[in-house]
């Protein structure tokens, strides 16, 4: 057996794929149990032969697996495998979590004429202007103003065009580092139920002690992956066996659980002490009299509140039912507990925001940007380019929009408005859910696929009325229907190209094979 210290292992791993393999790539695996670590106390090693056996069955063997379910017209190179979660979640792009984004090096592959893997073609330039209609949280804006292409976004949600507007403001760095570090301590300074952290600290000891004990990490992960154990048995045996701790626990400190079984979002969702939490500090935001510092600061108790739902982590993204008791997690691969105080979550995102903000200052541009609050379908995008910014106003009136890049929603899967429902409740922002294009709540059957091409339709038959004549639309979907080609057509435009994408990075536990499609769309002739 050969050992490899983890430079030597990243070394040889881009010797054996042919391709960069960071050292970070190299202690990925071995955290995440995908191959076994030998050494102790700073001294890591790994076996060359662990690393040639995943690369061999899993790095090489899952596109080929992939392609047999999917079909062979799988675009890999668009499946960005070769990325971390932190380059994929890039400074400003992971500021507030948002379901069914696309990865910004997606943006990039499609939006960069530099990008040398990419022979089909350049359509767009540096000084270009580009429309996103379903701005969501501002992916394509954030990327397109790094890459110094002028950006307009249009979303029905007004709390989406915060999360877009925050992302890509300038601020004043100091002042906003002096009102969130207020912030914090207004939390610290309000907080009177000590018990609360008492009942924490000792929950985690014991939660500590007792995952070291039957979750060792990263062997229990390792022998997870090799299937030597079976993992749901396993789990609720643990989950039972610990449960009788915690009940102790809650009624030695006297600890409410129990949420409201009626009422908003937060009243069902939120344990007591954490909702009480989160009003104190929602309080704090909007009595903040500057609107860019109030509107970041909201996004940053909304990404808290998010977070500290009465729910499991594998579940943050679709809830299920309220999560009271530990529970074994399937992300973590331990057991883990509900949060009953916000204030470490608070403390977290807010640096995490500073420090993103900061990354983000270092590659920005000075391309213009536009973030419109309304419909897609109606609205007048001169107008409200002139109303809301000038001097893209002007730009626009020399050259027009070069063309769009969005993901438009999916048929029945995601309610856009409630998945950030918490926001809604805190801030009082403005909700349109009956303005939505295919929301969940209108089912995926025939008559929600004729709505949904013919909402597509009119967005794309408003918006090409403001694009130059030789426009290039690109749109990221899900289309197990085919109604693409009708969406195109009923938009007076044809699909020139389709690149077909594995969706690797999902955040349920459903990790079954999924593709979507970037349709190129151009003007019928």
């Amino acid at each position: 057996m050969t050992l490899l210290t983890i430079q030597q292992a990243s070394e040889w791993a881009a010797k054996f794929l042919n391709k960069t393999i960071s050292a970070s790539n190299i202690s990925y695996l071995v955290q995440y149990g995908k191959v076994k670590k030998y050494g102790e106390n700073g001294s890591t090693k790994i076996a060359m032969e662990d690393l040639k056996r995943y690369y061999n069955s899993y790095h090489g063997q899952r596109e080929i697996d992939w392609k047999k379910i999917l079909g062979n017209d799988l675009n890999w190179a668009l499946s960005f495998d070769h990325l971390r979660e932190k380059d994929t979640t890039k400074h400003v792009h992971r500021l507030h979590p948002y379901k069914g984004k696309f990865i910004p090096q997606l943006v990039e592959y499609f939006l960069d004429s530099h990008t040398d893997d990419f022979k089909k073609g350049n359509y767009f330039h540096r000084g270009d202007i580009i429309l996103d209609p379903f701005l969501g949280s501002g992916t394509t804006l954030v990327q397109a103003n790094e890459l110094g292409i002028h950006g307009i976004g249009i979303d029905i949600s007004s709390f989406n065009c915060i999360i877009a507007s925050c992302k890509i403001q300038q601020y004043e760095t100091e002042k906003l580092e002096e009102i969130v570090s207020a912030m914090k301590r207004a939390l610290r300074c309000a907080e009177d139920d000590l018990h609360i952290q008492a009942f924490e600290d000792e929950l985690l000891e014991e939660l500590s002690q007792f995952n070291s004990k039957y979750f060792p990490s990263p062997r229990f992960k390792y022998d997870l992956h090799r299937r030597v154990i079976d993992e749901e048995k396993y789990a609720r045996e643990k989950e039972k066996e610990f449960l009788p701790t915690y009940n102790k626990l809650v009624k030695k400190y006297g600890i409410c659980i129990h949420p409201k079984e009626k009422g908003s979002f937060v009243d069902i969702w939120f344990i007591d002490s954490v909702r009480r939490e989160i009003d104190l500090i929602a309080d704090f935001v909007k009595k903040q009299k500057e609107r860019l510092i109030k509107e970041l600061l909201a996004v940053i108790v909304s990404r808290t509140a998010r977070s500290c739902r009465a729910t499991t982590h594998s579940d943050l993204a679709t809830l299920k039912k309220p999560q009271l008791t530990t529970y074994y997690c399937f992300k973590h691969k331990k057991l883990c507990k509900p949060l009953f105080s916000i204030r470490k979550m608070l403390e977290r995102y807010a640096d995490d925001t500073l420090i993103r903000i900061r990354h983000f200052e270092k590659v920005k541009s000075e391309a213009l940007h536009c973030i419109i609050s309304g419909d897609s379908r109606t609205a007048d995008i001169a107008a409200e380019i002139l109303r809301r910014s000038p001097s893209l106003a002007h730009l626009y009136e020399k050259k027009k929009i070069r063309g769009i890049f969005s993901s438009p929603p999916y048929v029945g899967q995601i309610d856009y408005h409630e998945q950030h429902a918490y926001a809604y409740d805190l801030f009082n922002f403005e909700r349109k859910d009956e303005a939505e294009i295919g929301p969940l709540f209108g089912g995926q059957g025939y008559a929600a696929r004729l709505s949904y091409i013919e909402g597509i339709a009119s967005v794309l038959r408003n918006c090409k009325q403001y694009l130059d004549s030789d426009y290039d639309i690109f749109l990221v979907a899900n289309d197990k229907w085919n109604l693409y080609p009708t969406i195109a057509e009923k938009s007076g435009m044809r699909i020139v190209q389709r690149f077909k994408r594995p969706v690797l990075n999902r955040t349920e536990r459903d990790r079954n094979p999924y593709s979507e499609t970037i349709f190129h769309l151009k003007e019928s002739r």
